[in-house]
């Protein structure tokens, strides 16, 4: 009878009502749930816009007060060479600064690659030491090194509104080597992704085709760079956040060993996570200019700021070494299929090798050997080895980007589900069953630390907001380097063309060799 009445009363005009009612009010709060969000993305784009216009202007009154200053002929100087000229006299390291903050607000406004303008280099530039190595140098951040009186948001409306206290070392060495850290560079929303795009600063769009992707997640530094808004910029790498930018965007990246450079003060959404060890890098436009970048952080000031931070300087004498290299390869890891583009700059580069008198016996072709579990149980389970639950922690009344949409909604999922799903999924995906049972929350695991050889090279540059095809499957092998602490570069084959991914080696450790690439011996050291 008391059901019966219910049903009724719901049938009939107030049913209707109360449907509408819990409609709006389900609106209601969810609009409410973003409210803080929505302010915080109005707040960084109106800094945005102030920082650029203050970009704009500063370089226009230089320009007018430096007539006969021939800009194009300074942009296309390597950044040797500038550094030559500015250590010469030829040229000023305000020619240099101001000169480049017109570029970069050029670049800008057909990219969106700019967050931020670091305006106290302005004031730097009287206090530059003319004997660093960087001496007049205008760099890019990628936005997560810590700058004082910056905000390091990470796309996330948690951290606007956070300005840093102190500057990160590497920035803090920076500014010792005479350099100009000038601009901050966009990241995709908490920097776990291969796009750049956050709600915070919207989205970068590659430079050389704008319906396609810089990468990620130091995407803003690969469209600066490679655009010629930058002659160096610092990007930092987990699972291919160097890499994927410097393939996408046709320039020079360089991935080190996980502690080669410090990463006190740098700006993360996960803190505590060793699993998978981050690396800072640069990014250039070639080799040389990141080479240099290695001489002027791996020095003495990095070491006493950061003690934790192995003491070695930049060994010249192995890079400068003509003796061959033992460098090993893989064509494919029976994992993922590499696209033919890749393969067949995987056997140019080398043929490139031998002819540079690596000759065969030092070109080492080889197996990677239990690469499911690498990746889908140690790196996936050392990032999430807390069930995402600190990840998530950041998105909390934030909207979430396309990009990461499918990974926040599994992540939310409960531990019970998520095995749940792995084993009705198993025998039709068994790799998406792994994946899942991979982010589930876990006890404490030892796993053991390993040092491969391999060949991280990203393929051709993604549409924004591609979650299919080869992309993850890229995503995935960067990952799985970035797991095992490995080094890795990314170079450029042409100007304008994809890059050409090229590995530099892994480390033997404890003098006993971890693969058939290290049994004959060969550099092992970093540079």
């Amino acid at each position: 009878m008391v059901l019966d009445e219910l049903w009724d009363a719901l049938s009939g005009p107030s049913g209707a009502t109360l449907a509408c009612f819990l409609v709006a009010a389900a609106l209601a709060l969810h609009w409410s749930s973003h409210r803080t969000a929505r302010g915080a993305a109005a707040r960084a784009r109106q800094r945005q816009q102030a920082a650029l216009e203050t970009m704009d202007k500063a370089a226009q009154r230089f320009r007018l007060q430096n007539p006969d200053l021939d800009s194009e002929a300074l942009l296309a100087l390597p950044l040797p060479q500038l550094v030559q000229k500015l250590h010469g006299g030829e040229l000023s390291p305000e020619a240099s600064l101001f000169t480049y903050l017109g570029k970069a607000w050029e670049v800008n406004k057909g990219t969106n690659c700019v967050t931020t303008y670091l305006a106290d280099c302005e004031t730097q530039l009287c206090q530059v030491p003319r004997q660093g190595l960087l001496y007049g140098v205008p760099v890019s951040l990628k936005e997560c090194f810590s700058y004082k009186g910056q905000d390091s948001t990470l796309g996330l409306s948690l951290n606007e509104g956070a300005p840093a206290e102190c500057d990160s070392v590497v920035v803090q060495v920076l500014k010792r080597q005479g350099a100009l850290p000038f601009v901050y560079t966009n990241v995709p929303q908490s920097m776990f992704s291969y796009d750049c795009g956050n709600p915070l600063f919207g989205q970068t769009v590659n430079p050389w085709k704008s319906s396609k992707s810089p990468g990620g997640s130091s995407g803003g530094e690969g469209a600066l760079i490679a655009a010629g808004g930058s002659p160096l910029g610092l990007g930092t790498d987990i699972g291919g956040s160097i890499r994927f930018p410097s393939a996408f965007c046709g320039i020079c990246g360089l991935k080190p060993t996980g502690n080669r450079i410090s990463k006190s003060g740098l700006k993360g959404c996960v803190y505590g996570q060793v699993a998978v060890q981050l690396s800072v890098g640069p990014m250039a436009r070639d080799v040389e200019s990141l080479a240099l970048c290695l001489r002027a952080l791996l020095c003495e000031d990095m070491f006493h700021l950061d003690p934790t931070v192995p003491p070695l300087p930049f060994r010249e004498e192995v890079y400068t070494s003509s003796q061959p290299l033992r460098v090993g390869y893989y064509e494919t890891d029976n994992y993922t299929m590499p696209t033919p583009a890749m393969t067949r700059a995987l056997l140019e580069t080398k043929k490139r090798l031998e002819a540079a008198g690596h000759t065969s016996l030092q070109l080492v072709p080889f197996l990677p050997s239990n690469i499911p579990h690498a990746l889908e149980t140690l790196s996936t389970g050392g990032l999430f080895s807390d069930g995402g639950k600190s990840f998530l922690q950041n998105f909390k009344g934030d909207f979430v980007d396309p990009c990461l949409g499918d990974l926040i909604s599994i992540l939310r999922l409960p531990r019970w589900l998520k095995g749940l799903l792995a084993f009705m999924l198993r025998p039709l995906l068994p790799r998406l069953s792994a994946f899942l049972n991979s982010m589930k929350s876990r006890g404490r695991q030892l796993y053991s630390a390993l040092q491969l050889p391999g060949l991280p090279c990203g393929g051709s540059a993604c549409h924004h907001g591609d979650r299919r095809g080869r992309g993850p499957d890229g995503a995935l092998q960067g990952l799985l380097w970035g797991y095992l602490g490995q080094d890795a570069a990314e170079g450029r084959e042409e100007e304008r063309g994809p890059a050409c991914g090229c590995a530099v080696r892994g480390s033997a450790l404890a003098g006993r060799a971890v693969s058939a690439v290290h049994a004959g011996g060969g550099a092992t050291d970093d540079p």
